[in-house]
């Protein structure tokens, strides 16, 4: 109820004719006000309202006690008066209300609610909701969820009972029980009849792994696996060994930690020592999902500097191409920030020490399903590098939100 503030003394009957017009308020005002009133008054009722007020004061409409009961003007509740009436019944008067009840139709008993005095108000009465959990299993190829009853995964394809990280790609889960050497003379055989000596004497393809980049990992444990932890180097490594590329095809090169001075062409100083920080935490986060545990700037370093190595060999014509198996990923990660699961960024590195190595200019074409942010911005004014990126952008709704068309 809104009652007018007023300088002068009221009489109780101008009183309510001044609520009553403060109550027509346009836009409906002053109801909502009235009814957010009542919802905090538990004394006013089942629902926590009573209906519009009459001229002189009393209720036009009835109003309800705390069980649900109409209130008459005098204040005793017709649900009393409707049980001390029932106490006084004859035995036969109440055979015969329940006679009359049960001939009814259903059609009756709805218009004629009143006559079923149910004590127990189950109005607000809900079925139990049985809590059933939803099995999912996680792809160990990409890493995506799937439901249970799923025995291919529906983003890659890979088997629900994946031998990937002991055979390969795809590797069928009926051979995860062979032995290894069984499975590299599989190989063997198989580059024999293609014609290919395992050999890196004559290879012009370099790889790079280290494996002390498995150890950055999320120390929390939580329902749904972080999708970038040390599976994914498992599966990758995985996948070229069963196929005899490396070891086998590609020779191999081996992992440095990038210096602070190398850093600094890419990131603040800021940022660098924000990073370097983390190695002295158990656990700890830049952003919600951005992780570093005590490994992790080790592992950051070692990333950069394979790819910053990499990108030496390849323009000094020691490998005509290469490969760096590395993590953590590095291209959301820009000048001051870290992000998108990255703390350096790789590839700006990498572009940066082919530079420094003698190229006069340096494409990156980036395919991942996210924009690279990071290195957009650290080349933004850097006219020596090209950034292409290939990603889903969906108007800005897609992470990050950057990398529209006219950037």
């Amino acid at each position: 109820m809104i009652l007018a503030e007023n300088h002068h003394v009221n009489s109780p009957s101008n009183m309510v004719k001044e609520t009553v017009q403060m109550s027509r308020l346009t836009n409906g005002e002053a109801e909502n006000s009235l009814h957010k009133q009542s919802d905090q008054n538990p004394r006013q009722g089942r629902n926590g309202r009573c209906r519009n007020l009459g001229s002189n004061g009393t209720s036009s409409q009835p109003c309800y006690d705390e069980n649900g009961g109409e209130v008459n003007r005098s204040g005793i509740s017709t649900r009393d008066a409707s049980d001390n009436l029932n106490a006084n019944m004859q035995p036969d008067v109440i055979h015969k209300k329940a006679r009359q009840q049960k001939e009814m139709t259903f059609q009756d008993m709805y218009n004629n609610q009143d006559l079923f005095d149910d004590e127990d108000d189950d109005s607000d009465w809900e079925p139990a909701q049985e809590h059933v959990e939803i099995k999912k299993w996680f792809c160990t190829n990409c890493t995506m969820v799937n439901l249970d009853d799923t025995i291919h995964c529906d983003i890659c394809g890979e088997h629900k009972e994946s031998g990937i990280l002991r055979h390969g790609f795809f590797a069928s889960p009926f051979s995860q029980d062979v032995g290894s050497a069984e499975v590299e003379s599989e190989i063997k055989e198989r580059h024999r009849d293609l014609g290919c000596p395992i050999s890196t004497l004559n290879s012009s393809t370099a790889v790079g792994f280290d494996e002390r980049m498995l150890l950055h990992s999320e120390v929390e444990m939580k329902s749904h696996p972080h999708p970038e932890r040390p599976d994914r180097l498992r599966a990758i490594s995985a996948s070229l060994a069963t196929a005899g590329i490396f070891p086998g095809r590609c020779y191999p090169i081996s992992a440095r930690e990038i210096t602070q001075e190398e850093l600094e062409k890419v990131h603040s100083l800021e940022h660098i020592e924000a990073v370097e920080l983390t190695s002295h935490l158990l656990s700890s986060y830049f952003t919600p999902d951005t992780y570093a545990n005590e490994h992790s700037a080790c592992a950051a370093r070692l990333a950069a500097g394979l790819c910053a190595d990499l990108a030496k060999a390849i323009f000094s014509g020691r490998a005509k191409n290469g490969f760096a198996l590395v993590r953590p990923p590095g291209h959301h990660a820009g000048v001051r920030q870290a992000m998108g699961f990255c703390l350096h960024n790789n590839a700006a590195v990498a572009a940066l020490a082919a530079q420094v190595a003698g190229a006069k200019k340096v494409l990156i074409v980036d395919w991942d399903v996210h924009h690279g942010n990071g290195t957009q911005e650290i080349f933004d004014q850097n006219k020596s590098v090209l950034y292409i990126s290939l990603h889903r952008h969906e108007g800005g709704k897609f992470y990050p939100g950057t990398g529209a068309a006219h950037e």
